[in-house]
């Protein structure tokens, strides 16, 4: 694979072919906020947070650095006042699933999301998807997934595998931001579980 020469905020970067926009800045130590992202895991791109603005070719246009692969000569803009504008929004979108989330409060502090912009959807889950992704791709063995849609859409433990699974394992349970991850298993394993 082959050297890539970029930009990122004024710094001259030094990429891998393949790697992607979030890597490169992260490997040149710029910091890039970012909520469903995680290194042994397939990039999703889900939460939308490590938005950046790519320049190239006299053009530019706002992706997602977690999925977007490096570019030679393309100039990465990740703070900017439109970029910050977006993901303040986004935090605020989050903060009224999760409003609880030490990790949300965190970023919401560093760009002055409100937590009470919208109104209060308390599901306490941000569908970052990280305990679905880590179950099926490290663990392979689907004890968690998504079930419905849109604004519909919640996470689930599969009561026949969670039950022989989940309770010995529980390496997903860090990665989750918010903490709903633990609270689900729970009354999961109250409800569904057969005891013996």
């Amino acid at each position: 694979m082959s050297d890539i020469q970029l930009e990122i905020d004024g710094k001259q970067v030094k990429a891998t072919e393949g790697e992607t926009v979030l890597t490169a800045a992260e490997k040149a130590g710029i910091k890039i906020p970012k909520l469903c992202h995680n290194e042994k895991l397939i990039p999703f791109g889900g939460c939308r947070l490590c938005i950046v603005e790519v320049a190239s070719r006299g053009s530019s246009k706002l992706v997602v650095s977690c999925v977007y692969p490096v570019g030679e000569n393309i100039v990465v803009k990740t703070r900017s006042e439109k970029i910050n504008r977006i993901r303040k929004t986004i935090l605020e979108l989050l903060l009224a699933h999760a409003p609880a989330s030490l990790s949300l409060q965190d970023l919401a502090h560093e760009y002055g999301a409100d937590k009470n912009r919208f109104e209060k959807e308390a599901s306490f889950c941000v569908h970052c998807g990280l305990c679905v992704r880590y179950c099926a791709e490290v663990k392979q063995l689907n004890a968690v997934g998504f079930i419905d849609r849109g604004v519909n859409k919640e996470i689930c433990f599969i009561p026949h595998i969670a039950e022989k699974e989940c309770s010995s394992c529980m390496e997903c349970f860090p990665l989750c931001p918010t903490s709903y991850l633990q609270a689900a298993f729970v009354l999961v394993k109250g409800l569904a579980f057969t005891t013996e």
